[in-house]
């Protein structure tokens, strides 16, 4: 890879990467002060529960996102062998599980599944 290719993409990944982990964090500090805030107003707590874990578990859901995108330019732009390529198909099969069944979870359907059902 180029001399001035390599080092951007190593910046734009590393970026991508800390907004990534900057979402998830934003959006569990967010659900915990969401239900205090919740709870100390005497709100049924099975609600304020379910609210809770659909916000973070989108949050998680958009987190996960960046932090596939920054794998991917990390590995194709700055280190291109066949183990980070295997390490990279890892990563995305385990982060993919993870995203349907947090989908699952959150909606009670398959991604591919129409809302009716």
């Amino acid at each position: 890879m180029s001399d001035v290719i390599k080092p951007i993409a190593e910046w734009c990944a590393a970026i991508i990467e800390m907004f990534g982990i900057g979402v998830i964090m934003s959006v569990a500090l967010y659900s915990v002060y969401y239900a205090a805030n919740r709870l100390f107003l005497k709100e049924a707590s099975e609600r304020v529960f379910q609210e809770v874990r659909q916000r973070l578990g989108q949050g998680i859901l958009l987190g996960l996102e960046f932090l596939v995108a920054a794998d991917i330019i990390h590995t194709v732009a700055v280190d291109l062998t066949i183990d980070t390529l295997g390490l990279l198909s890892v990563l995305l099969i385990l982060r993919t599980f993870l995203s349907f069944t947090l989908e699952v979870e959150l909606t009670g359907r398959w991604p591919w599944q129409d809302r009716k059902q």
